[in-house]
């Protein structure tokens, strides 16, 4: 009996016609590969591979139909340029982190996260349990023509590598560091000349002598640039990135060509490697940390002086930036408010089990 007269002789039970037209569906789902520009060199496994991991599991959930190719930095444009790749079509996807857009736009940098911001749990129950992907969204269509979706996390960044001690404010006046970001503005306000390098480029702008101290994530990472082979002390915490988040960004246009189970498909592989990557780190840190201090690596808390005077200027920062920009306004007073419900219930349970926890190392 062939499909067609199945078909016709079980009309009266609808239970059977739909499953059996759904392959069809399916089926007649159109072929589309796409390149995927990323702002991480290949060596950087856990960022990377995150890009390769999200491609990986859109074309498992399409069949094969929907590929996703990710090149390293540099293939398509330098590594801080992919928002902008993206934005103008010269890529339909990326995989990113928005503040690399911050000159252009300074809301990108509360998307990837504010000094002295919200931890990862903290900003992953914005983005996906209040507006903030929503009220995002919502402004990158507007801004840049372009969605975007969190795929990824670094959790709290290590303050950075420094060929001398820093003991005080004094020490950080005619510093040059490399820094993105919003932390990048509060440190020029502390005196240091900022640049925003490339990841693929810090080792050897420290190692010529470029910037005299570089942050980039934390130990496994860090460990891989080899930083280590040039700085001596390690500072924490990077108080500039209590969590980084990273995003898929796509065109508009493009996404609005793609079938919805394509888009579907997209949604569903940012949110695995927002769980997948911070795993990662969080696996990998604790290992790397102890190579470095074997290899005589010092660390070094941030002193309590520096501390406040950044948040100090970071608040004024924001602040000035809501007043300028009505988008920025709306969106940083939401944050605003739900960091501050949220830092309520992390600071009595979270904080104390975890203070007893850590306090005991």
């Amino acid at each position: 009996m062939n499909r067609r007269t199945f078909l016709k002789a079980t009309t009266t039970g609808a239970l059977v016609s739909t499953t059996f037209a759904i392959p069809n569906i399916v089926v007649a789902q159109r072929n589309v590969q796409w390149d995927m520009a990323t702002s991480w060199p290949q060596s950087l496994d856990t960022l990377y591979g995150g890009a390769e991991y999200f491609a990986e599991r859109v074309a498992a959930l399409t069949g094969g139909r929907f590929r996703i190719v990710p090149s390293p930095a540099g293939k398509f444009g330098p590594a801080t340029a992919v928002p902008d790749l993206v934005a103008q079509g010269a890529v339909p996807i990326g995989h990113t982190a928005a503040y690399y857009a911050i000159g252009k736009a300074p809301l990108t940098g509360l998307a990837t996260g504010l000094p002295f911001g919200m931890t990862l749990r903290q900003m992953n129950a914005w983005f996906y349990e209040s507006e903030g992907l929503k009220l995002l969204q919502e402004y990158y269509a507007k801004r840049f023509g372009t969605i975007a979706f969190i795929a990824g996390n670094s959790g709290t960044q290590m303050g950075g590598w420094f060929r001398k001690e820093i003991k005080g404010l004094d020490d950080l006046k005619g510093l040059k560091m490399r820094i993105a970001g919003p932390g990048g503005e509060v440190m020029k306000r502390l005196g240091v000349t900022v640049q925003t390098i490339p990841p693929n480029e810090i080792f050897q702008a420290l190692q010529t002598g470029t910037v005299d101290a570089v942050e980039w994530v934390g130990p496994y990472d860090d460990e891989k640039l080899g930083f280590q082979k040039i700085a001596r002390y390690y500072y924490y915490p990077g108080w500039w990135e209590p969590a980084a988040a990273l995003e898929i960004q796509v065109n508009l246009k493009a996404w609005n060509t793609l079938p919805k189970e394509y888009q579907e498909a997209i949604r569903s592989a940012a949110m695995e490697i927002n769980m997948l990557i911070p795993a990662r780190y969080d696996a990998r840190n604790a290992a790397a940390l102890k190579r470095l201090q074997a290899a005589g690596v010092q660390l070094r808390q941030f002193p309590k002086a520096i501390m406040d005077a950044a948040k100090k200027i970071s608040d004024e920062i924001f602040s000035s930036a809501a007043e300028r920009d009505p988008d920025y306004k709306r969106i940083y007073d939401n944050w605003q408010r739900f960091k501050a419900e949220t830092s309520a219930w992390f600071g009595l349970n979270e904080y104390a089990m975890e203070s007893y926890l850590f306090g005991k190392l």
